[in-house]
């Protein structure tokens, strides 16, 4: 590099050297020494960017002349003399003095990215990146779902208290490989703790037009009932009816194994195998689970759906998993004393539960009818505690949008929303309304409670909603802190972003 270097200074000194000039007048020879100092410039600052320097210390092209920066342009004896009184010529060529700094070479490698077919497509608030042969897929994942609850007309002011609560905070990644395999993982810091979520990797394929499969296998979400089967960023209310939140396994939402799915034009089936969810207990054998659910739409259009479900799961309790005591939410999840509880529940050793779904909706009006059971079943000849709940809940899009009912899974998803409000639309609004039902009643210390729900969501585009709920509930627990019949009002109101 150093006699390239030494060859370009000794050609500006004969360019630059008067004696050497034949016929050119003194501006034209000012105007070429220009020229030619600016393309030595935009030589040098290439070849130390070559080199990988910083900044080069250049000797000077001839004695006595000083050191000349990497980064600015050398000196020409007659640019120099003619440079406060010529007008500036501006060169045909551009030298880049300066290397490249952070942002520039940011710059750079989303132009080579580019060139090289790698895109991204902004969705729900992040982006979706895809290789650029397609092969390979990458997608942030995250939920922020704020509360804010206040409960007052109880009888007791231990009920009668206002609390704040995040939801719902996490943050997951979901991608695939190829048009086969994809995988997802998901951790929740809410509640100050960090707890694994959705974690799995997948397979899918095509069996034939109209009919394809995947199976998944990891930490996997229950697919059972309708609101059981969404997402907490997508209930239309604060929280699910008390089928999805009594009538589930005793393990919870989650647990390890695998789930295979099968999907046609109206409809799907699932059939799931799972031990435990995560956790760091492996001195005894996991609980074991079987639950399989299905669902179809013998009417479907684009502005219309009738839906039918069937769900069910079979559960072998671990030595370490019998306690089957219940506090189920009947008036918002951040009241903790405001619960319709069993009592202590000892000695279980297993539980069956079942259910069925069946609603719709017909262009902005939607309506959806749940009902379930659960028979726990307890050591020593003792009969089945039977838990038993329903409801009924509806919704009306004023705005004229559609229900996000998603037909492939049975469940809801994100809407789109038809105006979103950063477009300068007025965003959706749905009204929403619920009656739910939980009678724990079969066991002697079991409650009772029902819930009337009125509420209103405003999406200001697909990932961003305000929910309001206003709730009149009625408990009859039959043991805890408030006995009898109790009766009184919660607010609750929600800030969710989803993406």
């Amino acid at each position: 590099m150093k006699p390239l270097r030494t060859g370009c200074a000794l050609i500006a000194l004969v360019v630059a050297t008067p004696a050497l000039a034949q016929t050119p007048g003194a501006d034209e020879l000012a105007a070429l020494v220009r020229a030619q100092a600016a393309e030595i410039a935009a030589l040098k600052a290439r070849l130390d960017r070559l080199e990988g320097a910083q900044q080069v210390a250049s000797a000077p092209a001839t004695p006595g002349t000083p050191p000349v920066a990497a980064n600015t342009s050398p000196p020409a004896p007659v640019q120099l003399a003619q440079q406060a009184r010529r007008p500036q010529v501006t060169s045909p060529y551009a030298p880049q003095l300066v290397p490249p700094g952070p942002a520039e070479r940011d710059v750079t490698r989303a132009r080579e990215a580019n060139a090289a077919g790698v895109t991204t497509e902004w969705g729900a608030g992040l982006p979706v990146f895809h290789s650029a042969d397609g092969v390979f897929t990458y997608k942030p994942r995250g939920r922020i779902l704020t509360d804010v609850s206040t409960t007052f007309g109880s009888k007791s002011d231990t009920r009668n208290i206002t609390t704040t609560g995040m939801r719902a905070l996490r943050l997951g990644i979901e991608g695939g490989v190829g048009t086969h395999f994809f995988y997802q993982f998901e951790t929740d810091f809410s509640e100050n703790e960090v707890d694994i979520v959705t974690a799995f990797i997948g397979w899918r394929n095509q069996i034939a037009a109209g009919l394809d499969y995947d199976v998944r296998a990891g930490h996997l979400f229950n697919d059972r009932a309708f609101e059981g089967s969404t997402g907490s960023d997508s209930t239309p209310f604060l929280e699910r009816s008390t089928v999805s939140t009594a009538i589930i396994p005793q393990r919870g939402f989650y647990g390890i194994g695998i789930m295979p799915r099968l999907f046609w034009k109206t409809g799907h089936a699932s059939f799931t195998i799972t031990g435990d969810r995560v956790d760091g207990n492996q001195a005894v054998s996991d609980s074991r689970t079987i639950l399989a659910r299905a669902h179809w739409n013998p009417i479907k259009s684009d502005t219309g759906v009738l839906h039918l479900g069937l769900w069910g799961f079979d559960e072998s309790l671990s030595s370490a998993a019998t306690t089957l005591t219940r506090n189920t939410v009947i008036g918002g999840r951040f009241n903790g004393a405001l619960r319709v509880s069993t009592g202590p529940l000892l000695g279980g050793t297993g539980t069956t539960g079942y259910g069925a779904e069946l609603g719709g909706y017909a262009g902005p009006v939607w309506v959806m009818g749940e009902a379930g059971r659960r028979n726990a079943r307890l050591d020593g000849g003792r009969p089945d505690f039977v838990s038993k709940a329903w409801s009924l809940s509806g919704g009306w899009f004023v705005t004229g949008d559609l229900p996000p009912y998603n037909p492939r899974l049975g469940s809801f998803g994100q809407p789109r929303v038809l105006r979103p409000v950063f477009d300068g639309g007025p965003g959706a609004i749905e009204l929403t309304a619920r009656y739910e039902d939980l009678d724990f009643t079969n066991l002697v210390t079991g409650g009772r409670g029902w819930a009337a729900t009125i509420g209103a969501n405003w999406y200001l585009n697909s990932f961003v909603r305000l929910q309001l709920n206003v709730i009149h509930w009625n408990t009859d627990n039959r043991v805890g802190a408030v006995t009898g019949e109790d009766d009184g009002q919660t607010v609750s109101t929600r800030v969710a972003v989803t993406f």
